[in-house]
């Protein structure tokens, strides 16, 4: 079945800015929420469904993937950078989606509020890392192996906290739901909502005696390798995301997610202008003056170009797709070359007297075209 288009999920125009977004999100939510439909699996559907569109179309990234190739370019599996909103489950858009509602004092506070589902209370905490990559490896993509400390399952209790499985007994609070629901009085009426059991934090367990190795938490500080694919085309302070890679929960709750924040390093021969990159070409006299062919290095190896005679300095050429690529879409870049005239700066007897005859000959002296002469009247008019 056809997926929907998201901007006809939440009734907003193509246009719509982040806060219309949001409150068209929160107005299908309120309406389909499972507290005010229980048992309607149709509601949950759609409720699901503004989930999934709320998170792409309130993503820059993903609603500009979204506006240029629709449900392709958000899909984890087409290889456009990312996952959209696919599979999400109840306690992904509590967990993710929380703070929707504004303020703790808002009535709705119970609906994507703190325990909202079961399991977000025990949910392990988010890890951020940085990955410097070259220039090199963000033209072509890259996997990473990453050494990342973290908190890990505990390996005595699989994660549980308990001493063993005698000590793991059914919450009585709950009666081993991990949720308890309450009515509450709102400005709608009455509203039945649904928070983590105070007394279980939502696992539905009570632990009479604890694993002596973790104390109880159900983790412990470990290393992991983990690998991170990273797409071509991307830029500093871009920040990828890999769900449960982050640090693991409590008494065997998900665990948090890795968040890579992406540094560029420094080249030696380019410097980065989005797309574009830039190379400065240094030449001496004779060559711009008669012409000649150089090799200048690019991001996919040395090319040759043709300098033609009386190539002045500050000239710019340009190799056409010879730059970066786009992370969101089939764009790329140039590389621009920009030639600089090599002024020597120790001469010996025999070069200066050479320079001395050139220096008076008719043709080496500064004669501007009409158009630079244009271009100096022009500047000396912005500067008076």
């Amino acid at each position: 079945m056809a997926k929907r288009d998201y901007y006809e999920i939440l009734g907003v125009a193509k246009n719509a800015d982040a806060d219309v977004i949001k409150k068209a999100y929160r107005k299908v939510a309120m309406q389909y929420h499972p507290d005010r439909n229980p048992g309607d699996k149709a509601a949950e559907d759609k409720f699901k469904e503004a989930a999934e569109a709320y998170e792409v179309l309130s993503d820059a990234d993903k609603k500009a993937r979204y506006d240029r190739y629709g449900h392709a370019g958000v899909d984890p599996n087409a290889g456009y950078g990312g996952p959209g909103g696919h599979g999400m489950t109840m306690d992904d858009i509590f967990s993710q989606f929380g703070d929707i509602f504004g303020d703790s004092g808002s009535p709705f506070e119970s609906f994507f509020g703190r325990g909202g589902g079961a399991a977000s209370s025990n949910k392990g905490s988010n890890l951020r890392i940085k990955v410097s990559l070259s220039l090199e490896e963000i033209a072509n993509g890259v996997t990473k192996k990453i050494k990342v400390k973290k908190q890990l399952a505990c390996k005595t209790c699989k994660g549980s906290g308990a001493k063993d499985s005698k000590s793991v007994k059914t919450c009585t609070t709950c009666q081993g739901q991990g949720y308890v629901r309450q009515i509450k009085n709102t400005f709608l009426g009455q509203m039945q909502t649904t928070t983590a059991c105070p007394s279980c934090h939502g696992t539905g367990q009570m632990i009479s005696a604890t694993c002596a190795s973790c104390k109880g938490s159900g983790h412990e500080v470990g290393e992991e390798t983990i690998e991170i694919q990273i797409p071509a085309g991307v830029e500093e302070g871009m920040q990828l995301s890999m769900r449960g890679k982050g640090n693991a929960g409590s008494h065997g709750g998900p665990a948090g997610d890795l968040l890579i924040s992406i540094e560029q390093k420094p080249h030696e021969n380019f410097s980065r202008d989005g797309l574009n990159i830039y190379y400065d070409l240094y030449l001496n006299f004779a060559d711009a003056a008669l012409g000649c062919q150089v090799e200048v290095p690019t991001l996919q190896g040395a090319a040759k170009i043709k300098i033609p005679p009386g190539t002045q300095s500050g000239k710019m050429f340009r190799l056409k797709e010879m730059g970066l690529p786009s992370v969101h879409s089939y764009d790329k870049g140039d590389q621009l070359i920009h030639v600089n005239l090599w002024t020597p700066k120790n001469l010996s007897a025999e070069d200066r007297a050479l320079l001395e005859k050139m220096r008076s000959m008719p043709n080496f002296q500064p004669n501007p075209t009409k158009t630079e002469k244009n271009f100096f009247e022009r500047m000396k008019e912005y500067f008076n």
